[in-house]
């Protein structure tokens, strides 16, 4: 194994101990939940609120822009096939 594994598996483990003793304590555990239960909610809303903002404004939602962008990656990578193809056909006619 490389450095960066044994980096990876010494982060893991201590990452993994830290978690232990964080949840070792059922009050902080529970509140540690709680926390992150209220930060999806919140998180939740205001996806929420910004998708209606983006209704009234008439504008599209990240959804659609997501999907759009990952058509244009793949147009682009099309397009670098389709170079890649003509340059070699330009190659064979010379």
């Amino acid at each position: 194994m490389g450095i960066r594994d044994d980096l990876k598996k010494q982060a893991l483990g201590l990452s993994s101990m830290a978690m232990e003793k964080l949840m070792a304590d059922e009050k902080r555990a529970m509140a540690v939940a709680q926390a992150i239960g209220r930060v999806q909610r919140g998180k939740q809303a205001l996806d929420r609120g910004q998708e209606e903002v983006m209704k009234a404004l008439h504008f599209a939602p990240k959804g659609d822009f997501k999907a759009v962008g990952k058509q244009l990656a793949g147009l682009k990578r099309r397009l670098r096939e389709l170079d890649a193809k003509l340059e070699e056909l330009a190659e064979e006619s010379s």
